[in-house]
């Protein structure tokens, strides 16, 4: 098992990131352009949604304007993009997520990574990737997740251009705070840190002060 803040802080750039765990939901976004950086995560009825936090500084709204969050019935499904209102819509995590595919950002090819945790605490995640003009779908089923320990999954390795996507498995790590993920996050690069810790909901956004 990885220390999950040792690998955040040693990582300028994962992009948005999945963290599971018993009873714990961690998803952030993070940025390079100012489009990017621009977001705020503010709450929904179901849920939360990727807000500009200054709108006439918002140039193209795809891809970055969503909802990672939303409840489904008794189960809660996060994303990194639209693929969340996709899976509420089917009411069914696989049988969605088998009809999109990775961003369409040529170089990066941006995986979409989702989660989706049930009533009984079992939860899979999933990676659909670029795979030399193809997609790559991959899904990883848990039945529990022990006290102390998640599985994380982001959308890069790390820096670079372009971004290189996460490969393998999800990892096996820690679960610190959620004060401590979002210190342990790249300052210059992170924009928005959603928490879910045994029912209790937290937000953190750089440009409100956080």
């Amino acid at each position: 098992m990885q220390d999950l803040l040792e690998l955040l802080r040693n990582n300028p750039y994962p992009g948005r990131g999945i963290v599971v765990g018993n009873d714990t939901v961690y998803y952030w976004i993070m940025g390079r352009s100012e489009n990017s950086r621009n977001r705020v995560f503010t709450l929904t009825d179901d849920g939360i949604k990727t807000e500009a936090h200054d709108p006439s500084k918002m140039k193209d709204p795809s891809l970055i304007i969503y909802h990672p969050v939303r409840k489904m019935g008794d189960c809660l499904v996060v994303t990194n993009g639209d693929q969340t209102d996709t899976v509420v819509e089917y009411g069914d995590f696989r049988k969605a997520l088998m009809t999109r595919e990775y961003e369409p950002d040529a170089p990066n090819f941006t995986s979409r990574i989702s989660a989706i945790i049930y009533e009984d605490k079992s939860f899979e995640l999933s990676l659909l990737k670029h795979n030399e003009g193809t997609c790559l779908r991959e899904f990883f089923c848990y039945e529990s997740c022990p006290e102390g320990k998640g599985y994380f999954i982001s959308t890069y390795k790390g820096d670079g251009d372009p971004l290189p996507a996460f490969e393998g498995e999800p990892k096996e790590v820690t679960m610190p705070s959620p004060e401590e993920v979002w210190q342990a996050l790249n300052y210059d690069n992170k924009v928005s840190l959603y928490t879910y810790v045994k029912g209790e909901v937290k937000i953190f956004n750089k440009h409100l002060g956080d």
